[in-house]
């Protein structure tokens, strides 16, 4: 029997390119994302189930889960790879702060408290979550981004330390820079995130879909992160430091920009 996944921010970006993988292997998938019209239309493409909607809320995620239900079964894998950013820094509201740490923490919490039980009934169950390496270094001009991405990774740690034992796997995909519109996106940003070159999200859905044959919490396209995340752990203040030259760096950059060019901010639900 085929394993049933739920991959949200499935429109476009990784989402799709994960989404995309799993039905070429011949997985039964369910896709969200808010942009309902490119959903429907991936869905048409690979095979999938579309349920538009904001994958953030519990009613979201219910929809998501229900309709595996109706078509395949139960959820075995549910990716959590909605995410979104604001490029912003202390200057971000109130409200951008609490909508960013609603879709990138938040609706992996409340996944969770929607699949963990069932999945603790059925003896096993896989949660994926489309963190960033920015959740495991830092993210310079996004502060909400960079905050919200150490928390879902620190999500990720803290459900595979209590339930691993019970069958749930859970494991946080962490790339640095992805060719996608969040990275056409990233203005002044871009340079940091493609030093390491940026990968297609097809390669990043590669990473993944290998990782689901094991049980390793980070899962890390760019294998520079590993060595970025050991010695940032071991060496914090020469971490920073370095990080300060690079922020430096984008400001003498962002300089020069004419007066009369912008860099576009996010949509809610830009998917990762």
């Amino acid at each position: 029997m085929a394993d049933v996944a739920v991959v949200t921010g499935a429109a476009r970006g990784i989402g799709r390119a994960i989404a995309t993988r799993l039905a070429v292997e011949g997985w039964h998938v369910v896709i969200g994302d808010l942009d309902a019209d490119l959903l429907t239309a991936v869905a048409t493409e690979i095979g999938a189930v579309a349920v538009p909607g904001d994958t953030s809320n519990e009613a979201g995620i219910r929809a998501l889960v229900d309709a595996a239900g109706e078509h395949y079964g139960p959820v075995d894998v549910f990716f959590a790879n909605a995410g979104i950013g604001v490029l912003k820094g202390l200057e971000t509201s109130d409200d951008e702060w609490a909508r960013v740490i609603d879709v990138n923490v938040m609706a992996h919490v409340r996944a969770a408290r929607v699949l963990v039980p069932q999945w603790l009934e059925r003896g096993g169950g896989r949660l994926v979550v489309t963190a960033s390496a920015a959740g495991l270094l830092t993210m310079l001009g996004d502060a909400p981004y960079a905050v919200s991405k150490h928390a879902a990774v620190a999500f990720a740690e803290w459900l595979s330390a209590t339930y691993r034992h019970r069958g749930i796997v859970v494991q946080a995909l962490c790339p640095q820079g992805v060719d996608t519109r969040m990275l056409e996106q990233a203005g002044p940003l871009q340079e940091m995130l493609v030093r390491d070159g940026a990968l297609s999200a097809e390669t990043v859905a590669d990473a993944v879909w290998q990782a689901l044959a094991g049980e390793e919490l980070l899962i890390l396209p760019h294998p520079q992160v590993r060595e970025y995340h050991a010695f940032r752990a071991s060496r914090p203040d020469d971490w920073v430091i370095g990080m300060n030259k690079l922020q430096q760096r984008m400001e003498r950059q962002t300089a020069i920009i004419t007066t009369n060019s912008s860099t576009p901010t996010p949509t809610p639900q830009e998917t990762e």
